[in-house]
């Protein structure tokens, strides 16, 4: 009989984090069968809740005082062990900075997200696992290279103002001045999404509406991108337009492109993050494995945490189910990523606005049903 359960499920979007998940399901398995040994070990996929995760997993978190995405100053955290640090796009620059309702689709900018990179070098990070996602920002990572000593000029000589929408001004770059430490720091982006920075595929086309850009401003910041792509090429060469076109330059409206321009390898967030928590041992103790996210649906199967988890879990013969709110994959497809059941809110409460509200407490006897099918 299975007794020892390795909890490693993301956030459910809106109701639940991700250690609050891992605290609902060990409650519900308890209720059945007392004696389980539950590991939690609460993931993410570089998205916001990935400093969260690797404070859970033993990091120390520090705060910092850094630019907003529309300039106002904010409190962000970074997570640190040794000398390996994770950085959150999203703590300093995502849409959750934003007061409610408001969206800059042209002049949010990545400042911030430069200013958490030169806290995690300040603490004496040598590896930086820079998560990326969330973003309220399309400025192609401008911002955040500007933070970092690099500098984008009008053809007066002037910087260019915050935010994509500023780049069609751009006449001239110059990262003569990015800070040296970065030459000597493996920087690791971490991201679930593989799209380039501009195109139809691209930053603005595909995530720009997520962040309040109408058809005229994703316009406006393709060709804006695609200005800064063209200048930065006549700047630093024909990597410049390599990293354009390359997977992950789209991540978080294209800071992904600045994270390339300043040597980062790009790796699926959730294989990062795995490697980061100490996920292989942990796999190894467990028996069953849970995990899960607000919505399984199509774009799980694209590298999202629960895919990720499913995939390693397989790879060591284990056996993996999944708790979600709202189930829209076929058991086909489940079964295809590794899962073998997936257990959603619904089933318990059809109500979505009920599961929403109460997820905690719904949770807790979706897992009690875990424990009576694999447990007891």
């Amino acid at each position: 009989m299975t007794q020892r359960v390795l909890i490693a499920a993301d956030k459910f979007k809106g109701s639940l984090t991700a250690v609050q998940v891992a605290e609902r399901v060990t409650a519900g398995l308890r209720r059945v069968v007392p004696a389980v040994q539950v590991e939690a070990m609460p993931v993410a996929d570089g998205g916001d809740g990935t400093v969260d995760a690797a404070v859970a997993a033993g990091f120390e978190r520090r705060e910092v005082r850094v630019a907003g995405p529309l300039g106002h100053e904010v409190t962000a955290a970074f997570a640190l062990r040794g000398d390996t640090a994770v950085v959150e796009m999203a703590e300093a620059s995502g849409l959750q900075r934003l007061p409610a309702g408001v969206f800059a689709p042209l002049t949010a900018s990545t400042y911030g997200s430069g200013e958490l990179l030169r806290a995690a070098l300040d603490a004496g990070a040598r590896t930086i696992v820079f998560g990326v996602g969330g973003s309220a920002t399309t400025d192609g990572g401008a911002g955040m290279l500007s933070a970092l000593g690099a500098r984008f000029l009008d053809a007066d000589g002037e910087p260019v103002p915050p935010g994509g929408g500023g780049l069609g001004d751009l006449a001239g770059a110059d990262l003569s001045g990015l800070d040296p430490r970065l030459a000597s720091v493996e920087l690791v982006l971490a991201s679930d999404v593989d799209n380039p920075l501009t195109g139809p595929k691209g930053a603005p086309a595909v995530y720009g509406p997520q962040k309040g850009a109408s058809p005229d401003d994703v316009a406006t910041l393709d060709a804006a991108l695609a200005h800064f792509a063209k200048v930065l090429e006549e700047s630093v060469g024909a990597k410049a337009a390599v990293h354009a076109a390359a997977p992950g330059a789209g991540a978080a409206g294209g800071i992904g492109y600045g994270a390339l321009l300043i040597g980062a390898r790009f790796r699926p967030g959730i294989e990062v993050m795995l490697d980061v928590l100490g996920f292989a041992p942990a796999l190894e103790r467990a028996e069953l494995v849970i995990t899960g996210e607000g919505s399984l649906d199509e774009q799980t199967l694209h590298g999202k945490a629960p895919a990720g988890v499913a995939a390693a879990a397989r790879a060591a013969g284990k056996e993996v189910v999944a708790v979600c709110g709202r189930l829209a994959l076929a058991p086909e497809a489940l079964g295809r990523a590794g899962i073998r059941r997936a257990y959603p809110l619904t089933e318990i409460e059809p109500d979505v606005a009920k599961c929403i509200a109460d997820a905690g407490p719904i949770l807790e006897r979706v897992a009690e049903r875990i424990a009576g099918d694999f447990l007891s």
